[in-house]
């Protein structure tokens, strides 16, 4: 067991009770107040209640604790302990009903993650990780895929719109290249779990924030793969690049980053 186990335990039973929120709103989506943000960004009803119920329990069990979520304003703390909130990623699913989308939470100590879960309530699944304990999938334990080189595999390509969208085009092109199929499906956490559950091998967007990345990135940590290193209040504070990948390709997407996108 570790310090932070009995906020993992509460965080891993917020998600599944936010999801359910979500999934709610999800069934009824033609009651649906929805907002456009920018290009391709949208915001709903649920995107805000949904963070609002998350903020609630937490200031109801953990009163000193920082909150920093995507839809509504920063909460600083005193106990040193920060948690980071995307209430539902993926909304341009959610808002036109695709079943791709997901709850995040991670918690943040000094500049690293050390916990982060990931609820996907359209099947059933949670991907949730404690710093030191591993990563898991509901109550199975993950790893990263092994032996799979690019030619044999998939990597989720992220689409940002803080940066030119043009600049995903080369690192397509380059993973074609490399015989790697590319995925995407508009909720970068999901496929940075899915990276963890062995699912794809690997990840990449140019800019994310906090709150799409944190939580998956710690999960792939613990299922076994790498990722870039970065200090997690900087994330919370500016965002930035992700990539993350099997030990097997994680250095050729890497190179392929930094060829699209100048390092």
């Amino acid at each position: 067991m570790t310090q932070f186990q009995d906020r993992y335990l509460f965080a891993v039973n917020l998600c599944h009770d936010a999801g359910d929120e979500a999934l709610s709103y999800f069934k009824d989506r033609g009651n649906l107040a929805v907002d456009q943000k920018g290009t391709q960004d949208w915001v709903s009803e649920a995107d805000r209640n949904v963070e609002l119920l998350i903020r609630a329990r937490l200031a109801e069990a953990w009163p000193d604790d920082g909150v920093y979520g995507e839809e509504h304003d920063p909460k600083p703390g005193t106990s040193g302990f920060d948690w980071v909130i995307d209430p539902i990623d993926g909304t341009t699913n959610f808002v036109n009903g695709i079943p791709s989308w997901t709850i995040v939470l991670a918690g943040v100590v000094k500049g690293r993650t050390e916990l982060g879960v990931i609820r996907d309530p359209n099947v059933g699944e949670t991907y949730k990780a404690l710093r030191g304990m591993g990563a898991h999938l509901n109550d199975v334990r993950m790893q990263v895929a092994s032996g799979t080189p690019l030619s044999s595999g998939t990597v989720s390509v992220g689409y940002s719109n803080r940066v030119e969208a043009t600049n995903v085009i080369p690192v397509i092109a380059d993973l074609i290249g490399h015989g790697a199929m590319y995925h995407r499906n508009a909720s970068g956490a999901l496929s940075i779990a899915y990276v963890a559950a062995g699912r794809l091998l690997g990840y990449m967007e140019e800019h994310m924030n906090a709150w799409d990345c944190l939580a998956g990135q710690l999960l792939v940590e613990e299922a076994g793969g790498q990722v870039e290193l970065q200090d997690a209040n900087a994330m919370i504070r500016d965002g930035g690049r992700v990539v993350v990948g099997t030990p097997d390709v994680f250095d050729t997407l890497v190179n392929i980053a930094d060829r699209a996108w100048n390092g």
